[in-house]
C-alpha cells in the first residue's frame, strides 16, 4: 500500500473515531442522561488531526501510543449492556485498525527506508 493511501486511510479512521466518540457520549449512549463530560476524550484525537492530514511522521508516532488508550476503553466497555457495548466494540475495532495503519505509515516513512538523495 502506498504512503499516500495509508495517509488517507489513517485520516478517515481518525475522523471516524472522533465522530463515534462524540456521538456516543453526547447522544447515543452517554454515561449520564443528557450527555456526558466523557465527550472531552476526543480532545487528544483532535490534536492529531492536522498532523495526520499533513502526513507528519512525528504525529503518527505519538498517535500510535495514544490510540492504545481508546482501544483499551473499547475493550473494557464492550461488556456494557445494550448499544453502549456495541459502540465500544466499534471503538475497539476502529482504534485497532488505526493503530495498524499508523504503524505501517511510520514504518514506510522511516528515514532508513527512503531512497538515498542523489
Amino acid at each position: 500500500m502506498s504512503i499516500r493511501a495509508l495517509n488517507h486511510l489513517a485520516s478517515v479512521l481518525l475522523i471516524a473515531l472522533i465522530v463515534l466518540c462524540v456521538l456516543w457520549e453526547a447522544w447515543l449512549a452517554p454515561l449520564r442522561p443528557g450527555g456526558s463530560w466523557m465527550m472531552l476524550k476526543v480532545l487528544p484525537l483532535l490534536a492529531a488531526v492536522f498532523g495526520v492530514l499533513k502526513g507528519r511522521r512525528y504525529t503518527f508516532q505519538w498517535l500510535s501510543m495514544l490510540i492504545l488508550l481508546y482501544f483499551t476503553e473499547g475493550v473494557m466497555r464492550a461488556w456494557d449492556p445494550g448499544i453502549g457495548g456495541v459502540l465500544a466494540i466499534i471503538e475497539a475495532v476502529l482504534s485497532a485498525a488505526l493503530f495498524g495503519v499508523v504503524l505501517l505509515y511510520a514504518r514506510a516513512t522511516a528515514p532508513s527506508r527512503q531512497p538515498p538523495a542523489s
